[in-house]
């Protein structure tokens, strides 16, 4: 990836943009994790990343940016309990997992559930019986027909997803992102990753670095440089209980981005299921301070 070098990089206000949009004039909605919700829908940012790494400065979100690549690494990889996300560093899962919430879709304790990201990425069931493996499929298809505009992958298996009387979904959360199309335009690679739902204060950030590595992952494995990387949230959104935090991002000033590169042992990887987050570091990382800001699982 060739990045400008820092000092002649823009400082980006997209995510900030954003939070600010939500806090004027997003529409207030009750919500089934507790806290009404300040929410706006069909949201858009874009980011070259020759201007740096989307990685927010408007706090300093620490190690966990790694963390949360080592997530993605972990769905890639068809992670789907407790067990198999710990293995990759993920280690915040428990809530969404609770013997109550598996129970109730007739899981195991400690299971996800096989709608959940790591079955749908890894094994997509078909007519034909034999699962589906669809980011072995999409590097396949990149190397080989590059010019196509059917690089897609879905996280949304829909006969798991089911909500309504006498229904049981077979995940403990529905997947809120991870619909990517990738596209290859002049020799560039540009990816856009489609939310469905996006707690803007806490989770959009990581999922901001998930697919964002994931597009250097892919220059990796198919030699074509990574160029843009689109982020659309459909329903954006700030938890009640999340305002005054985001009030003081919106203030900050506005920082450079930073820079994200595959290390020596991520430069060597072949195979988009060896990716691991201890293959990415980052520098020029320059954020204002963090904040402790609430989740609602």
């Amino acid at each position: 990836m060739d990045y400008l070098p820092f000092e002649r990089r823009t400082a980006d206000t997209q995510y900030r943009d954003l939070l600010g949009r939500i806090l004027s004039d997003g529409e207030k909605a009750p919500t089934r994790q507790g806290p009404a919700a300040l929410t706006l829908l069909q949201q858009t940012m874009r980011f070259d990343l020759a201007n740096g790494f989307p990685a927010i400065t408007d706090r300093n979100i620490g190690m966990f940016w790694r963390k949360a690549i080592g997530e993605l690494c972990a769905f890639i990889n068809g992670a789907t309990t407790l067990a198999e996300l710990e293995k990759f560093g993920c280690d915040w899962w428990g809530a969404w997992a609770t013997p109550e919430k598996t129970a109730k879709r007739g899981l195991e304790p400690g299971d996800i559930g096989p709608g959940s990201y790591g079955a749908a990425f890894q094994r997509f069931p078909t007519a034909e019986g034999e699962p589906f493996d669809q980011f072995t499929h999409l590097v396949e298809q990149l190397r080989e027909l590059p010019d196509l505009r059917t690089h897609f992958v879905s996280p949304w298996i829909p006969q798991y997803q089911v909500r309504g009387e006498g229904k049981r979904p077979r995940t403990t959360i529905a997947p809120c992102h991870g619909w990517v199309h990738v596209r290859v335009l002049n020799g560039r690679l540009h990816l856009h990753m489609y939310q469905r739902s996006g707690d803007v204060p806490v989770g959009v950030p990581s999922n901001m670095v998930q697919y964002a590595a994931l597009l250097l992952m892919l220059e990796q494995l198919t030699g074509l440089p990574a160029a843009t990387y689109y982020h659309t949230i459909s329903d954006a959104h700030i938890y009640e209980d999340q305002l005054d935090q985001a009030a003081v991002m919106v203030a900050r000033e506005p920082r450079r981005l930073p820079t994200v590169r595959l290390n020596d042992a991520g430069r060597a990887v072949t195979d988009i299921h060896d990716f691991r987050a201890e293959h990415f570091e980052i520098s020029d990382y320059e954020p204002h301070p963090g904040l402790r800001i609430p989740v609602s699982p």
